[in-house]
């Protein structure tokens, strides 16, 4: 099973996990955010969806996508190109969209106000 990463976390933090990656040390596939704020933007509802419809599906066509969120094609495609943007999701030469990924595991700590 293939599983993405998303977490919110410091530049350090994106920087040692690199570091380790250089050394031949495996990381397995991440995507991070720098805020927690950053993170519940990018993915709204709507596009949380999106990534659930698509997590463990292959390629699909916008119209498929937009059918199986029952939404609207232009709203979905709005929200799919937001996500291709970021880079957290694909599209194949044939105008696909791809997450490639089987799971996708969420992580990110709230602390008390100070």
């Amino acid at each position: 099973m293939t599983t993405i990463n998303i977490v919110v976390e410091t530049t350090e933090e994106t920087k040692r996990r690199m570091k380790a990656a250089l050394r031949g040390q495996q990381q397995g596939f991440w995507y991070s955010f720098d805020t927690r704020s950053d993170l519940l933007r990018t993915l709204n509802p709507n596009r949380w969806a999106l990534i659930e419809a698509l997590t463990g599906q292959g390629p699909m066509g916008v119209r498929e996508l937009a059918r199986r969120v029952d939404r609207d094609v232009k709203g979905v495609h709005t929200d799919a190109q937001a996500l291709v943007l970021c880079g957290l999701i694909e599209k194949t030469e044939e105008g696909k969209l791809n997450f490639p990924y089987d799971a996708v595991h969420v992580d990110f700590t709230l602390n008390a106000a100070a």
